[in-house]
């Protein structure tokens, strides 16, 4: 790669989210997003406003599936396996219905 390029070390999965969740969310400043990878592949942690989490869970958390179909296939582009957890600010994990953790 050129150095006009950035490689996917980078975290182009976690800059996706970022901005997608900053464009949705009322307050894009209570937005965090945290990158580690491990031998099991990529987490991603996404932790929102307490006010905000509704907007990023959507409706029977089908803005949380979406967004994790779409960081798998960012990943796959990379062979790598990219996963999404949702914090509430409590610091519980969001479970989404008929999604395996």
């Amino acid at each position: 790669m050129d150095a006009s390029t950035t490689s996917y070390s980078d975290g182009a999965d976690k800059d996706f989210i970022l901005y997608f969740v900053k464009q949705v969310v009322e307050n894009p400043d209570a937005v965090s997003v945290e990158r580690i990878v491990d031998e099991m592949g990529v987490l991603i942690t996404l932790r929102v406003g307490k006010e905000d989490m509704g907007k990023v869970i959507g409706k029977h958390g089908q803005t949380a599936k979406a967004l994790r179909i779409l960081l798998r296939v960012i990943g796959s582009k990379h062979n790598a396996r990219v996963n999404l957890k949702i914090v509430e600010p409590d610091g519980a994990e969001v479970m989404i219905e008929g999604e395996v953790a």
